[in-house]
């Protein structure tokens, strides 16, 4: 890649020139096709904000860590989102969560667009919601649920040659997954499946 990629490139991508596909759903089974699931499986509905930012050096996209006391997924590296409740839409779902874990304002964010849905091995439908964050501010982790608030430049994780895959055993079988580390970060699982799906755009 010749030059940094940043957030209006993105937006470009998404709007599917005639010689780029479009964006497809995902999955953590993604990597691992001799996984069966059953028939007539019921996922929650969920959202996560991919929450970009303008920083010293480019745009930059805001992860947390979760805390080490959760019951899913502890200590994992992950999107500001949760389930969505009620008549709740998607984006409405991830700015609530993003509001409620990092303490996001909803009125300094600008939507974007919503993504196709990611399936995650916890049985969660979830669609991510692409978004500018307006003007710097500094996070305030929610007690219990996040550990610490991050940003990476959205140029390294829009480069594919960042990712890899690896695997281990999980549920009595070898899994494989997307990772794309980051300085001290391991972001991998479902939040590096669904930014490889953003870099495969503009690749």
């Amino acid at each position: 890649m010749g030059h940094p990629v940043d957030l209006k490139t993105l937006t470009a991508a998404l709007e599917h020139a005639p010689a780029r596909p479009p964006m497809r759903i995902s999955s953590d089974y993604d990597l691992n096709p001799g996984v069966v699931l059953p028939e007539g499986r019921v996922l929650r509905p969920a959202a996560v904000l991919i929450a970009v930012l303008a920083g010293p050096d480019g745009d930059e996209v805001i992860l947390t860590v979760r805390a080490s006391t959760l019951k899913h997924h502890p200590g994992q590296i992950a999107f500001p989102g949760g389930k969505i409740d009620g008549a709740e839409t998607a984006a409405e779902a991830a700015l609530r969560e993003a509001h409620e874990e990092i303490g996001l304002e909803p009125s300094n964010v600008s939507l974007l667009a919503e993504l196709p849905a990611h399936e995650t091995v916890t049985g969660y439908n979830v669609i991510p919601i692409l978004a500018r964050v307006a003007a710097d501010f500094t996070p305030t982790p929610e007690a219990g649920e996040v550990a610490e608030v991050f940003r990476v430049p959205l140029s390294f994780l829009l480069t594919p040659a960042n990712y890899a895959i690896e695997g281990r055993r999980w549920r009595g079988a070898r899994r494989q997954y997307y990772v794309v580390p980051y300085g001290p970060y391991y972001i991998w699982g479902a939040t590096a499946r669904m930014l490889k799906s953003l870099a495969d755009q503009v690749a």
